[in-house]
């Protein structure tokens, strides 16, 4: 590995991410593991140059504080406490707290700021190609910014031993299964397979309500659909996903609880039949950005907005009915196109449309409606950690509504979400 390493240790900050982004802006590369790291765990990270206990609000776990295991202390590396609440003996100001982690990156450590997109790349080539060897890798390949980086990756580190699996589950945009297939297969020549899964999801999902376990259903299936893809071919042993770090962060650690399970982090069922290749694991979203460039993919593709792996699963909220997933696809088409017409598309992060499971009276033809309401979301983030919402002009909703309310069937109302993360997350669900 060509990147000198700092690791963080969570002993219950909820600012991990945060201090991990601080120092790789750097250009030192960090891992956040948990406080009890083993030393056999210690021993397998390459070129880690300096520790760092990164306390917080979550130290306290069952009566008992926690501290980083004997085998941190033993290990030889420099370690340095710290604590996002206030640095002992320091004000609480942030100009000495990055001081006081730059001289220890640097000063104490040693460390060079070696932290870049082409080693990145070159380093990730080589660990795919020792973990897979001259087996195949099945690709669950979404066409998203994420899976799409995965495949280009995949791509330059084992060529045609993998295989991307397209899987039409009934919750793609409008019009996305066939762009998929059109820019994989003419544009970028990958070995593509595309499943119909339509009936398979939605039967499987079919009055389930809660969150969680839609995102849970929708991930164990998708495994299913590749497990049966994968019998059809030969050397199939591995599975290649899209994971980024937000996708682990959020789905919980030891002492930081979950803001929510990603179909790709708590969706996998426990008897598994592949050994998973996530080579973007530890990438925040704006890195798997820079890394697609650096891999040469268009820019079109690079910075098309985060689409989530449940897909409009999560957008239709509540237990899903075909005919109100219907009015989120349309809904957010408009929204899309509108967004596009006037400028948007490449200024604002994130936009969609969802549609809760509740109807309100309106009036249609001059008549009672008794109809769904369409919420908008329209957000600015770098990492998806935190996101502030996009001031979008009155008369523009105006006319998003007025589209939305006539070319939508059973919407009588239109929403705008002025809710930033925190307290909100960027999806509903």
């Amino acid at each position: 590995m060509k990147q000198d390493m700092i690791l963080i240790l969570d002993l219950g900050s909820e600012e991990n991410a945060r201090l991990a982004r601080e120092i790789r802006a750097m250009g030192v590369y960090t891992e956040i593991h948990p406080h009890d790291i083993t030393a056999s765990e210690l021993a397998a990270l390459p070129n880690v140059k300096g520790i760092i206990l990164n306390g917080g609000v979550n130290r306290v776990v069952d009566g008992v504080e926690i501290d980083a295991s004997d085998a941190v202390y033993d290990s030889g590396f420099p370690v340095i406490a710290y604590d996002h609440q206030g640095a002992p003996a320091l004000p609480d100001s942030g100009d000495v707290r990055e001081n006081l982690i730059r001289s220890f990156v640097f000063d104490t450590c040693k460390a060079e700021a070696n932290w870049n997109m082409k080693n990145f790349i070159e380093d990730q080539v080589e660990l795919i190609r020792r973990q897979v060897g001259d087996k195949k890798v099945l690709l669950a390949l979404s066409g998203g910014v994420d899976s799409s980086v995965v495949a280009a990756l995949l791509l330059k580190a084992i060529g045609n031993q993998l295989v991307s699996v397209h899987v039409n589950h009934g919750l793609l945009r409008k019009g996305e299964p066939e762009e998929v297939v059109r820019v994989f297969r003419e544009e970028l020549n990958a070995n593509l397979v595309y499943v119909d899964a339509i009936d398979r999801f939605l039967d499987k999902l079919k009055d389930v309500a809660d969150p969680e376990e839609k995102r849970k259903i929708i991930g164990a299936e998708f495994i299913r659909v590749f497990e049966e893809e994968a019998r059809k071919l030969e050397g199939i042993e591995f599975l290649g996903q899209g994971t980024i770090y937000p996708d682990i962060i959020e789905s919980g650690t030891k002492t930081v609880k979950a803001v929510k399970s990603h179909h790709n982090v708590g969706g996998l069922p426990e008897d598994l039949q592949f050994e998973l290749v996530e080579p973007l694991k530890m990438l925040f979203k704006d890195e798997v950005r820079a890394c697609g460039l650096e891999l040469g993919l268009p820019a079109s593709m690079v910075y098309r907005q985060p689409f989530p792996g449940p897909g409009l699963g999560v957008r239709c909220l509540g237990a899903i009915t075909r005919d109100r997933l219907e009015a989120v696809r349309e809904s957010d088409a408009i929204l899309r196109e509108e967004f596009a017409k006037n400028g948007l598309e490449g200024k604002v992060w994130q936009y969609f449309t969802a549609i809760p499971d509740v109807k309100s009276v309106g009036v249609r033809d001059n008549k009672r409606a008794f109809e769904w309401c369409v919420i908008i979301r329209a957000v600015n983030t770098i990492d998806a950690m935190t996101a502030s919402i996009e001031p979008i002009p009155y008369e523009l909703l105006g006319h998003i509504t007025e589209r939305i309310t006539n070319e939508v069937p059973g919407v009588n109302r239109v929403l705008y979400d002025l809710t930033p993360k925190p307290t909100g997350t960027i999806e509903w669900e």
